[in-house]
């Protein structure tokens, strides 16, 4: 009898060691984490192999999980391959000469016969039998593959595979793309089918899940698993398993990473210098920047969070609580995984009964909340909100709306746009406007609507990043974005004013269709809403404040190019090849030169005519600005904005949306002409850049449906018709055509009567589209396109 004890010990030993290697840890002793002189019992073994070499045996007296039992009969298989020949192999599934990448010799590729068989891939000095087996790759669910590429075969001449496994890696090479392609299906093939390899963390896990309602099981399982615990010493290896080889991290080799398994064991190395460096932030966005780049590795550094926050010698002390701090950033910005998420809540829940009203406490009820709120992240937090996070803090953001005017709001990692918007509206006496607000992503050029969706804390590192990249500044601003009723705002209301100074953004970008006397007449009301009567002592705004400047340019380079005929040279040039003119010879390139600096030169001297002339068109522009402006002495503010706002609603289109987009006149996509697509509370319109009558006008009743068919083209269909536009602005105007048929809806559900009507057949939203199997021509009235 106790003979058999002994067996069962080594055999158990045996096995345990065999799941090590298939588990692939890091270190001379095949050990799976860390190795402290300190840990050592007085037999010279460490607490952790007492426990994780007798799988079978856990803390509570049940059987315990084992990783896989395909493994110890993969081991005893291959044994005794490697001691019978070739000619004794098992089944095998594929075979055949490939050439094998050879490190550290003259010789590049070498030839092999390989057998792929249902646990390993081997290779031999040659098919006949007795032929001596010179390597073995053990397949496990955590190998990979990667498969030919043609990169490799332009620059070889050679289609090549590559087979990870946890100590070796083989790159095998062939001239035929078939055959490439054949070993590669069958060895990913046999991969599929291998039971998961689990870790000894994954092990105690599920101990510790299944047991938690025991606190003295679990207690015991922590006091014999220091693997659980808080360590000083370095991690050899992932606490989770990872693939060999994984190719997950390919896409971000420009930004320096690893493999994930790599990374893995490099982030512990990170969490560990929280505690010794004076400013944590740096480090702490550095590890969230790794767990937004690299998906995998966000249960991995949960994990090992949770294990550097369990019995810690000094739970107290500022650089203990740094691995708190970090939890924190990550429980706002990262949601781990179901499995991970339960052990997350119970080691919240059991460090905040150890150790009641203390600051591990407050940290761990902070981080509970969290994770019910928490969305994943596009970006990684700012340096101010991780301060703030640290701190358990809110942050202020400043929300500017139309006019110099301002709001500061607190928000947290989870607020999203729709809070915000409906924050403002409560701040600034709108909740009860019939329009819809939305936030905006501002610069002196540049504009774009915040999704509702969309977190706060990702939208103002964004702008952090933006300014950064360029000199103009960035804000946030609070904007009207569906006008579905103008006639009902109070001229009293801040409403108004917002209608006031959106109309007046339109009209300097130039989307308000308006002869030259009429964009004349609003600079004049806009310099007296701002300054008030005419004074020579007011300094005045510049004038691409006031009026469109394209306007001036195009005029002015109309009447250069009708002035000036084509330059001689250029001419010539058109006329004549290069190759006739210049012959070879010695004075080519003198020729040449001299020819290309009289164009230079010509190109410079139109330049200074076209400035000049600029300068000529804006001080006539803005003398007759300011005449008109001394004609409005005596009108209030309110008066001029009322005077204003009434030009701007001559133009039929007023209160709608425009976005340039290429319309193809055939469905097939082909003659396409630039037009201006305009999204009003009623309708979609197409008009032509600068006219102010809409070529066509689809209502909301009439269209059946509007989708996404690419990346770039929208498609509407009216009827029986289907128009197609490309634009760089596909997603904005989807949201703003959701916007409005969901505004429609909740009118219709409040009982009240909408001016239009929409089928209850309309298709909203991302669709793809089927093309229409015979293209039909689009006939717009009143102007061909």
């Amino acid at each position: 009898m106790p003979l058999q004890g002994v067996c069962w010990f080594l055999c158990c030993r045996q096995g345990f060691s065999l799941l090590g290697r298939d588990y692939g840890e890091k270190e001379e002793e095949e050990s799976f984490e860390l190795r402290n002189k300190e840990d050592l019992t007085p037999n010279g073994r460490t607490p952790a192999e007492v426990t994780v070499s007798q799988p079978t045996c856990t803390a509570n007296g049940t059987n315990g999980h084992t990783i896989s039992q395909s493994p110890v009969k993969m081991k005893k298989q291959i044994t005794e391959e490697n001691e019978m020949g070739l000619e004794e192999e098992p089944e095998l599934l594929v075979k055949g000469w490939l050439l094998r990448e050879v490190r550290g010799s003259w010789i590049k590729h070498r030839r092999y016969w390989f057998v792929l068989s249902q646990d390993s891939l081997d290779y031999y000095s040659g098919p006949e039998k007795g032929a001596r087996r010179l390597g073995t790759l053990v397949l496990t669910s955590l190998c990979s593959v990667i498969w030919p590429d043609k990169q490799t075969y332009k620059e070889t001449g050679y289609w090549s595979i590559t087979v990870y496994g946890r100590k070796h890696c083989y790159r095998l090479y062939t001239k035929h793309f078939n055959e490439a392609v054949h070993w590669a299906c069958a060895i990913q093939k046999i991969i599929d089918t291998k039971s998961p390899v689990e870790t000894p963390t994954q092990l105690l896990i599920r101990d510790i899940e299944e047991n938690k309602f025991n606190p003295e099981v679990v207690e015991h399982i922590y006091q014999h698993n220091p693997i659980l615990k808080y360590t000083q010493g370095p991690l050899y290896a992932p606490l989770l398993p990872f693939p060999y080889g994984s190719l997950e991290h390919t896409y971000h080799n420009g930004k320096g990473y690893g493999s994930v398994r790599e990374e893995a064991v490099k982030l512990f190395n990170c969490l560990q210098q929280l505690e010794l460096v004076r400013e944590p932030v740096p480090i702490i966005q550095g590890v969230l920047q790794t767990c937004l780049d690299l998906r995998p590795l966000r249960d991995e550094v949960y994990c090992q969070l949770v294990k550097q926050t369990s019995h810690t010698p000094s739970p107290y002390t500022a650089a203990h609580l740094r691995y708190w701090q970090l939890l924190t950033c990550m429980s706002c910005t990262f949601l781990p995984g179901p499995n991970m998420l339960k052990y997350l809540r119970f080691h919240l829940k059991r460090i905040q009964s150890q150790s009641p009203e203390s600051e591990m406490d407050n940290y761990a009820s902070f981080i509970s909340e969290a994770l019910e709120k928490t969305k994943c992240r596009e970006c990684v937090p700012s340096w101010d909100e991780i301060q703030m996070l640290m701190n358990r803090q809110e942050m202020l953001c400043t929300v500017h709306y139309p006019g110099p005017g301002s709001c500061q709001l607190y928000i947290s990692s989870h607020t999203t746009a729709n809070e915000v918007v409906r924050r403002m509206q409560e701040k600034l006496g709108l909740q009860d406007s019939k329009n819809t607000f939305a936030l905006y992503e501002q610069n002196a050029l540049w504009e774009q609507p915040v999704s509702g969706s969309a977190l706060i804390a990702d939208v103002l590192t964004s702008l952090t990043t933006k300014e950064a990249e360029s000199t103009s500044q960035w804000k946030l601003c609070f904007k009207l974005y569906c006008l579905l009723d103008a006639d009902s705002i109070s001229v009293d209301s801040i409403e108004y004013f917002f209608l006031f100074e959106q109309c007046h953004e339109m009209v300097v970008r130039g989307q308000l269709p308006a002869c030259e006397e009429d964009l004349q007449a609003l600079a004049a009301l806009r310099l007296q809403s701002l300054m008030g009567d005419f004074s020579m002592h007011v300094p005045c705004p510049p004038l691409d404040e006031l009026f469109p400047g394209h306007m001036l340019e195009t005029r002015v380079l109309v009447s250069l190019s009708a002035a000036q005929a084509m330059p001689p040279c250029q001419v010539a040039t058109q006329s004549c090849p290069t190759t006739q003119r210049f012959p070879t010879g010695l004075l080519a390139g003198t020729l040449w030169s001299h020819t290309a600096t009289a164009v230079q030169k010509q190109k410079v001297e139109l330049d200074k005519r076209l400035r000049s002339r600029l300068k000529e068109e804006s001080s006539s522009v803005m003398t007759s600005i300011l005449e008109r402006w001394k004609g409005l002495a005596g009108y209030s503010r309110r008066d001029s904005m009322a005077a204003y706002l009434t030009i701007a609603r001559q133009w039929s289109g007023f209160g709608c949306t425009l976005y340039e987009v290429d319309f193809y006149i055939s469905s097939t996509g082909s003659f396409s002409q630039k037009l201006w697509l305009g999204v009003a509370a009623s309708s979609v319109s197409l008009y032509k850049q600068g006219e102010s009558e809409a070529l066509e006008s689809f209502p909301y009743g009439q269209i059946c449906s509007y989708s996404v068919s690419d990346s770039n083209t929208f498609r509407i269909t009216a009827g029986d018709r289907d128009l197609m536009f490309e634009t760089t602005k596909l997603t904005e105007i989807i949201q703003l055509m959701n916007a409005y048929f969901s505004a429609i809806h909740c009118q219709r559900g409040k009982g009240e009567d909408p001016d239009f009507t929409i089928t209850d057949t309309t298709e909203v939203g991302f669709r793809q589209l089927v093309p229409t199997p015979t293209p039909t021509l689009l006939e717009l009235p009143s102007h061909p396109v």
